[in-house]
Parts: C-alpha cells; structure tokens; sequence
C-alpha cells in the first residue's frame, strides 16, 4: 500500500498525462466556452440553484483529500471564499474523492466554509475530463470560462481571482 502522499503524487502525474482523451472532452472546459449551470447538491445537504450561480463569477476548484497540491491550496480558496461572498463571487469545490464521507471529513477537519460537492458526470459536461488535480476554473457573470489552471496555484494567484468578483 502506497502512502497517501505518494498516491496523490501519482495520481496528480498520471492524470496530467491524458493526451489520448477524445477532442470533445478535452474542448469542454477551455477559456470562452460558456457554461449552462444546473443545480448543485452540497455535502452539507443543501442545494446551490443554479438561479445563485448565473450572473454571478464562480470560481471552481476540482481538488481530493488525498492530493497534496489541493491541501496546500484550499486554506487561500477558503480566504478567496471569505473575502470576495460578499461581493457576489460563489467558490464551488468538486471533491474527487471516493466517498462523499472521506470529502466532507476533510472539509469539517479544516474548518472549510465554502461549498463542496461531489464531482458528478455533469461536473465533466462543464469542464471535461480531470488533466491534472486541482483544477481551477473561473465563470464569469456571462457564464463564460475566462480562467483555467491545471495544478496548484501560488497563494497570490488565488487571491488575484478577487479581481473578478468586481465584474
């Protein structure tokens, strides 16, 4: 049995290496693409409307428990989160994770207050398929993909995506 560390490691490498993956899937999820929000069940069991989503900026993060990159990451989502929601921007997590009980142990365990689903087939209709873990993506209030990054973030990068809270 692999450490959790090592395991995210190559997870996070053999994810990243899917040049193989059909155009359609690879298309979904680029910069200007737009995005047809739906419903979205929260592991704390409420529902996001998809009315909450639209006309606002979102910035989504697909991250594991289990990935390294993710867990030095999502302490500056969850600052984005706390500086921009009164603003109007909308953090949403899609959790890769095995089981929604692993996912929302790790979001209670540090205390995370934005919201976290699972990662759904609709969550790859959105984006497409998973290239690297996390995934951060920002959809303006257009409902347009204006930002993609695949893999860990710098903390001033994340919170640089307050900028489009503003739109």
């Amino acid at each position: 049995m692999l450490p959790n560390v090592l395991r995210g490691v190559l997870a996070a490498a053999v994810i990243s290496l899917v040049p193989w993956l059909p155009a359609t899937a690879q298309d979904k999820g680029e910069a200007g693409q737009r995005i047809e929000w739906s419903d979205v069940r929260l592991l704390d069991g409420r529902t996001l409307k998809a009315e909450e989503l639209r006309g606002r900026a979102v910035v989504v993060q697909i991250w594991a428990s289990w990935c390294p990159f993710c867990g030095a990451q999502n302490p500056h989502v969850q600052k984005l989160h706390e500086a921009t929601r009164d603003r109007g921007m909308v953090v949403l997590a899609f959790s890769i994770d095995r089981t929604e009980e692993a996912a929302r142990q790790y979001v209670a365990k540090h205390g995370y207050t934005f919201n976290v689903a699972m990662h759904t087939p609709q969550v790859d209709q959105w984006f497409g398929r998973r290239r690297a873990v996390p995934e951060t993506y920002v959809v303006d209030a257009g409902g347009r993909v204006v930002l993609v990054h695949r893999g860990e973030m710098f903390p001033e990068d994340i919170a640089a995506l307050a900028r489009f809270s503003a739109q």
